[in-house]
């Protein structure tokens, strides 16, 4: 009795065995099976259709998923679908088809198309590019969101101005944090509808608070450009690029002050008295400016005459009127500029040479 079941086993054994060999993904044992008995592929060829259709509807459901969200578990969903798909999509044997075209015109054929398993392939490789996006944004948002809340809190409990301060500027700087994350993805979209309601929420609980210290660090860092500017306008005579450069300090301190708003009265009060002196100074920084510039030209002017004067032989007459030129154009080089020293020195020349004349 055992023997017979032994060799029942046997016998039932070898043909599944074989079966089982046949289907295996080797071409060299898969060709010849295909061309004689190609029902015995069978097994083979359900798996493939098997996964061939769970790849594609994965897919499908995945790209349903990350297009329409409605919430972040909606990605999360997707992303495993896409996982699945991919696990689906790598079991299936592509050598039967670039290797032994008959398998095309088969029972199969009509189930497989290889332009829609490459575009399946494609579009997987695009939603795992929008997944990591995604998870990106989400955990740059869940980071944003709980910052605007414990820097809330932080502001509630602050007692001194100086915690105060600390506690807005991460409030803001939240705020802003959340404004960054990119607007095509769902996080992106989630945070700019919060946003609204954040800022309104942040403008009612810190109020002028908030305006008054924005503006007080605006006229604060106009003051540094004003004094900066102050500071290198001492001690002249100062060259035309010299003068330039703090024409520069004056103009950004005056900007800086222009962007205070009207609706913070205080602070635009302070910020138009300011500049009212500040225009001044850019003013009289302008013309000292301009006047440099004129030195510098009429003595390069003088210099010149005086060197074609030595050089070109003339009557008498000729070079008491070229010198009386030269001294009036030396003449009307003031003081103060880099100019001034030199002019005086050529001016006792051309003084002395008339003298002689």
């Amino acid at each position: 009795m055992v023997k017979r079941s032994l060799l029942g086993a046997i016998a039932l054994g070898i043909p599944v065995a074989a079966l089982w060999a046949i289907n295996l993904p080797y071409p060299v044992i898969r060709r010849p099976v295909a061309r004689t008995a190609p029902i015995l592929l069978l097994p083979s060829y359900i798996s493939m259709d098997h996964h061939y259709r769970q790849a594609i509807s994965l897919t499908e459901q995945a790209e349903q998923l990350m297009n329409s969200p409605t919430s972040f578990a909606d990605i999360e969903l997707g992303a495993q679908k896409v996982e699945e798909a991919q696990t689906h999509l790598d079991k299936l044997p592509l050598w039967f088809l670039n290797d032994w075209g008959d398998y095309r015109y088969w029972w199969y054929s009509w189930r497989f198309s290889m332009s829609q398993f490459d575009a399946s392939r494609a579009q997987i490789g695009t939603l795992q590019a929008k997944i990591f996006q995604e998870q990106n944004a989400y955990t740059a948002y869940t980071a944003a969101d709980q910052a605007v809340s414990a820097a809330k809190q932080q502001y509630q409990k602050a007692v001194s101005p100086t915690d105060k301060k600390a506690a807005i500027a991460s409030w803001q700087t939240a705020l802003n944090q959340l404004d960054q994350i990119p607007s095509q993805t769902f996080a992106g979209q989630t945070a700019q509808k919060q946003l609204v309601a954040y800022r309104q929420d942040f403008q009612d609980t810190v109020g002028v608070a908030a305006d008054s210290d924005r503006t007080n660090a605006v006229i604060t860092a106009s003051r540094e450009f004003a004094m900066k500017a102050a500071q290198a306008g001492q001690n002249p005579p100062h060259s035309v690029e010299e003068w330039r450069q703090i024409e520069a300090l004056w103009s950004e301190a005056l900007t800086r002050l222009g962007s205070i708003p009207p609706t913070d009265v205080e602070g635009y009060a302070e910020a138009q008295q300011l500049m009212a002196i500040y225009r001044d100074n850019l003013r009289q920084i302008s013309i000292r400016r301009s006047q440099e510039e004129q030195a510098v030209a009429a003595l390069q002017s003088a210099q010149t005459k005086i060197e074609r004067l030595l050089a070109t032989p003339g009557d008498r007459n000729y070079k008491i009127s070229q010198l009386q030129s030269i001294i009036n154009e030396l003449k009307r080089i003031p003081n103060g500029t880099t100019a001034y020293l030199e002019a005086q020195s050529l001016l006792v020349y051309a003084q002395n040479a008339l003298s002689k004349l």
